[in-house]
C-alpha cells in the first residue's frame, strides 16, 4: 500500500536502529522542542550519518505548548517558530514528510471551530510557502477531535496537495468513540498523507500492538485497498516488541485486504 515507517524518539534512536537496518523499514523521528534547540551542526551531521540506513525518512516535530490555530498571536509566533526549526530539521535530513499538530479542542474554542481556523490559516499560509520550498510535505494529526470537521475545513481551505492529514488511530479509538470511521474517512480519505497506526480499548492512549485493542483496523485497510495514492504508514509504539509485533500485524491485514 505504501513505505512503512516506525515513530522514533530521538533520545531512543540507538534502540532501534539495529531492528529497524535489518528490516529496511523507514524512520518517523520525533524530536522535541528543547532537542530542537540541543542541535548544532555537528549533530546535525552525525544524526544524518546514523540514519543513513533508513528506507525513508519523516520528521514529527514538537507539540507540547503550541497553538497553529491560536488566537493570541504571541502563541502563534511561538508555534511558528517551533515549526520552522522542526522543517529546517526536516530539509536538513532529507525528511519528505512533517507531521505537526492541529491544536484544535473543542472546549477550548466553544465549539466554534471557525475562530480555530481564522488563526490555523494565518500560521499555515506563512509556513507552507516554506516547507514547499523545502520539498516537505506537511501532515496534520488529529488528537483530540472528536469529528473530522474542523481537519476538513483547513484543508478546503488551504487546498494544496503539500498540505494533509496524518490520520492517528489511536486518537480517534479515544477522543472519537461514537464517531464512524467511514464518516471520517470520506471527510478526509482525499487528503491522507500518513496514518499513525497503534490501538487502545478506548480508554486511554495506550499505542498498544495492532489488535490489542479495538480499533477497526479491517475496515480502514480495506478502504485505503481501493484508493490511488497510499498514505505513508507509521508504526507507533511504546517499546520495540510491541513495534515488532505491530509490524507483524500489519503485514497480516494487508494480506488479507482485497487486492
Amino acid at each position: 500500500m505504501g513505505p512503512v515507517h516506525v515513530h522514533v524518539p530521538l533520545k531512543r534512536l540507538g534502540e532501534y536502529v539495529g531492528a529497524l537496518r535489518e528490516r529496511s523499514l523507514g524512520v518517523e523521528l520525533f524530536v522535541k522542542a528543547h532537542e530542537l534547540d540541543a542541535l548544532g551542526r555537528q549533530e546535525v551531521r552525525r544524526l544524518r550519518e546514523q540514519l543513513g540506513f533508513c528506507a525513508g525518512l519523516s520528521l514529527h516535530g514538537p507539540f507540547m505548548d503550541l497553538s497553529p490555530g491560536a488566537v493570541d498571536e504571541a502563541v502563534r509566533e511561538v508555534t511558528l517558530r517551533r515549526f520552522r526549526q522542526a522543517l529546517g530539521l526536516a530539509a536538513s535530513l532529507g525528511a519528505r514528510t512533517l507531521v505537526l499538530h492541529s491544536g484544535y479542542e473543542k472546549w477550548r474554542y466553544g465549539k466554534r471551530p471557525e475562530v480555530w481556523l481564522e488563526g490555523s490559516l494565518r500560521t499555515w499560509e506563512a509556513f507552507l510557502p516554506e516547507a514547499q520550498k523545502e520539498g516537505v510535505k506537511v501532515a496534520v494529526e488529529n488528537i483530540f477531535e472528536d469529528s473530522p470537521d474542523n481537519l476538513a475545513l483547513l484543508m478546503r481551505e488551504l487546498g494544496s496537495e503539500a498540505f494533509g492529514v496524518c490520520f492517528d488511530t489511536g486518537h480517534f479509538n479515544l477522543f472519537a468513540p461514537s464517531g464512524s470511521l467511514r464518516q471520517w474517512l470520506q471527510a478526509l480519505g482525499p487528503y491522507l498523507l500518513e496514518l499513525h497506526l497503534h490501538d487502545n480499548d478506548g480508554t486511554d492512549d495506550a499505542h498498544a500492538p495492532l489488535g490489542e485493542g479495538t480499533f477497526p483496523f479491517g475496515e480502514l485497510f480495506s478502504y485505503l485497498a481501493g484508493q490511488p495514492r497510499p498514505p505513508l504508514m507509521t508504526v507507533e509504539g511504546r517499546g520495540a516488541e510491541g513495534v515488532m509485533l505491530s509490524l507483524q500485524r500489519l503485514r497480516e491485514y494487508l494480506a488479507d485486504c482485497p487486492s
